[in-house]
This record gives C-alpha cells, structure tokens and sequence, in this order.
C-alpha cells in the first residue's frame, strides 16, 4: 500500500507530535481537532519544536519552512476523504473513540488505513465499529513523539498482514522503531509500566517512602532516567487511573486493582504536570 497523505486526529501533546514526525519524514499532513483554536495552537507547539532544532543548528531554515509547508490545518472530519492513513490521536475513552472510527469509516477513502494512538483500549473493539476491521490497527506512540524511538504496533483479531506491513514501513520511515504486539489489556507498554507506578503510589499510600524516596531509589538503583511518580505526573495521573481501571477489567484480576491515593488525587484535580499538582508541584 502506498501512504502519501496522513491526516492525525487530534492536536493535542501527541497528535501535534505525530503530525510533526509524519511531516518531517515527508508525507503531507493534515492535523485535524474540533476547534481552529486546537489545530493552531497544535501548529504552534510544533513551529517552537522546529524552530529549536535551527537554533542549535540541526535543521536549516529552509528544511523548517518546507515541513510546515506539509502541515494543513482541519476542523473537519470529511477532509479524511484526502488520506491514505488516518491516525487517531484524542482521549483515552471508548466510546469517543468508536463513534470517531464509525465516522472515518464514512469519509476515509476505501483503501484507507484507520490507526489509533490509544495506550491501552482493544484495537479489536475499536475495528467492529468500522466496515473495514482489516484496515484498523494500533499504532502506540511514546511521548514526548519527535524524541522517543518506539512505536508499538497493535494487530486486532481481524488486522490484515499487508496492513501491518504498511505501517511496519511506514514507523521506519518516521525514523521510529516498531515492535509487534498482539491485542489484551494495555498491549506491553502499559502493561509492565502501570502496575510498576501503581505500586510505586501504593508504596506512598502505605507510608513506606516519600514520592521523592521512591524515585530516587528507581532512578539510582534500577537506572531509570525518572522515577515512577514524575513520570505518573507526566503522562497524566488521570490517564494513569483509565489505564488501570481497563487493565483491571480486561483481566478481571484484583492486582490492576488501582490505588486509592490514586483515585483520590484524580478527584482532587491533581492530574500532575498538565494541573499543576501531582505528586509533585509544578510552577
């Protein structure tokens, strides 16, 4: 399958960052979000990104202005009647995100790819709402997207080999790395990953260590670059509990089972970096 047109959904932290990596390695990108205000700011973030990259001399001036010139801004969803693949990119939550695929169905041409950016929801479920289960699949990218290599790819029960072929070639031309995965609760990413954080805010919970203890120790004695609770803060401590609560589901095992302290920081509105309190206070 030939890809020239990627439209991404979403221009939010990961849709701008995918619709940047898509444009920097060639194709032409519409990004797309309900509001001109979202795809303009999502615009923005992405111009600040490139224009960093002249001012420390890894990019001319000319490479920025001509993948800027690959970036079309949308507001509406038959503008996927352009694409050859769609990447969907906007909140965690089922239902949002079948209603959306059931619509693409509509205006995404037939030979259209339909790909999601979700951490941890069934790429199956996502594919029934479509007319072309074959053509869904999971495309898992790390944030933040222009700097993380991985990008993990999510076969549903029904995804077609040539598909994943496709987008297999297409990560590697974003200059990513894709790992195959097949579709459970929070594919392996989330998988690993939430259980550890959610641990992590048990050890908190239970008075063992502070969050900064806890980090250190993860940071010093495993090697990680963060600790558990900055990084809970960074993806979103809300996100954390979603991703949680649909392993726990998924599963029904009681050991997803998400921490109180956890659910008791989201209803707080402590969601950490993006609200300015988490675990830790940001300015």
């Amino acid at each position: 399958m030939s890809i020239q047109n990627i439209m991404v959904i979403g221009a939010g932290q990961m849709g701008s960052g995918i619709a940047q990596v898509c444009a920097m390695a060639g194709y032409d990108v519409i990004l797309h979000d309900i509001k001109d205000e979202f795809v303009e700011k999502g615009i923005g973030t992405i111009q600040k990104n490139l224009n960093r990259q002249v001012e420390k001399g890894r990019m001319e001036e000319v490479e920025k202005e001509d993948i800027l010139s690959r970036l079309t801004s949308s507001i509406s969803l038959e503008n996927a009647s352009k694409a050859d693949l769609v990447i969907e990119a906007i909140v965690e939550n089922m239902d949002v995100k079948t209603q959306l695929f059931k619509m693409l169905d509509q205006f995404a041409p037939d030979h259209a790819i339909l790909a999601s950016n979700t951490s941890s929801l069934p790429i199956t479920e996502i594919a029934a709402a479509t007319a072309r289960p074959e053509k869904v699949i999971g495309m898992h990218f790390m944030n933040p997207v222009p700097v993380m290599k991985l990008v993990e790819i999510i076969r549903g029960l029904q995804t077609a080999d040539d598909v994943y072929e496709t987008i297999e070639a297409v990560s590697k031309k974003l200059k990513k790395v894709p790992v195959e995965v097949n579709d459970f609760p929070g594919f392996i990413s989330n998988r690993i990953l939430m259980p550890m954080i959610n641990e992590a805010i048990f050890a908190v919970y239970e008075g063992v260590a502070t969050p900064e203890a806890v980090d250190e120790i993860m940071k010093l004695g495993m090697n990680h670059p963060m600790g558990p609770l900055t990084l809970a803060d960074f993806i979103g401590l809300d996100t954390c509990l979603y991703i949680m609560e649909t392993l726990q589901e998924g599963f029904g095992d009681d050991k997803y089972r998400p921490c109180p302290l956890l659910r008791k920081y989201v209803k707080a509105g402590w969601l950490g970096k993006k609200s300015g309190k988490g675990f830790y206070t940001y300015a």
